[in-house]
């Protein structure tokens, strides 16, 4: 029996340490219906030479310039024949079995249309990893948060997510998905450049009447910030921008109007708050992300990919203010602020 084609593509970008450390775990994976190819963002160090050297049968497509997590998986992507692409990030530890899972829980259900594995902290591998957990979510005011993580507080992974349920979104850190879905739905948007884009294409996805998963019996660990470290302003930048921009695109009616009005009262407190602590970086960063959302608002929403539909059920979303539960009452697990609550919204 011929299993289903998996097309594992490796967005790098500068990446030779970590194409160095984790490619020969990757290469353990016991799937036996599977690809490498890595799409090189135009580096500048010696990544392409490596492989060349080291691992001459990993396909490779070169890009002229860096465009960016979105921009760059799009492109490489149209070179891509398969019945999934398996999207991973250079900076990830895979296990043997980690594929299998995931191929299973999708076949089972034609609507089922992406998943992730359970994400691991490389660094600190009993607990769950910022960049996707055990599974994404999204509150009532467009914050992102996750199965295992909420904020910068992430849980010790003691299998209390190892169920597979509906999620909002898939990290793109680890993101598997059907490859007819993921062209269906306009692929990532271009003008995101790189965080939030892969929520973003999630909400689309699931605005077309599709569902995305929680894989947990997949682990990988995660390093992360390998390309933008935690606290660096373009990645704060690029996070609020392109939240702002996800609520435009994908919110309908009276509601995207007063959630964004309150994302905008809520950024400007943060960003007031950071610059009394001396952090005048960050708060020069939102301020210019709110500037850049006005700009493609007036000027450039028809760069943009929108979703076909804006009223299908949602599931992983949360009627509920994550700020409000997480600063205001204290509560740090995911458990305590949705509870056992995981149907659709």
């Amino acid at each position: 029996m011929q299993h289903p084609s998996v097309a594992i593509v490796i967005l790098n970008w500068n990446g030779k340490k970590y194409l160095e450390e984790f490619l020969p775990h990757l290469l353990l994976s016991t799937y036996n219906n599977y690809r490498i190819i890595v799409a090189d963002n135009n580096s500048t160090d010696d990544s392409l030479s490596f492989l060349q050297q080291h691992y001459s049968f990993i396909e490779i497509i070169r890009l002229p310039e860096n465009y960016g997590f979105a921009k760059g998986y799009n492109l490489a992507l149209q070179q891509v024949e398969a019945d999934y692409y398996l999207l991973l990030n250079s900076d990830v530890k895979v296990t043997p079995g980690w594929i299998e899972p995931m191929v299973d829980l999708l076949e089972q259900d034609q609507q089922r249309a992406a998943c992730q594995p359970k994400l691991l902290s490389y660094h600190h591998p009993s607990f769950f990893e910022y960049a996707g957990a055990a599974g994404g979510w999204l509150d009532h005011y467009g914050y992102p948060f996750a199965m295992g993580r909420i904020f910068d507080v992430s849980e010790e992974d003691q299998g209390q997510y190892d169920t597979s349920v509906p999620i909002f979104w898939a990290s793109g850190a680890a993101l598997f998905i059907r490859v007819q879905v993921f062209h269906e739905a306009g692929g990532f948007d271009n003008y995101f450049f790189a965080h939030q884009e892969e929520i973003d294409l999630c909400w689309r996805i699931q605005l077309l009447g599709y569902s995305i998963y929680s894989c947990p019996s997949a682990v990988v660990y995660h390093v992360g910030g390998g390309t933008l470290p935690k606290g660096n302003s373009l990645k704060t930048y690029l996070n609020f921008r392109n939240n702002n921009i996800m609520i435009y695109k994908n919110m309908h009616g009276l509601r995207k109007g007063y959630v964004l009005f309150a994302r905008f009262f809520l950024d400007a407190v943060s960003a007031f708050k950071s610059l009394l602590k001396g952090d005048g970086g960050y708060f020069v960063a939102v301020f210019s992300a709110h500037l850049s959302f006005a700009k493609w608002i007036i000027a450039d929403r028809k760069k943009s990919v929108f979703p076909k539909n804006r009223t299908a059920a949602l599931s992983g979303y949360l009627r509920q203010c994550l700020i409000w539960s997480h600063f205001a009452k204290g509560k740090n697990k995911f458990s305590e602020i949705v509870k056992d609550n995981y149907g659709s919204r």
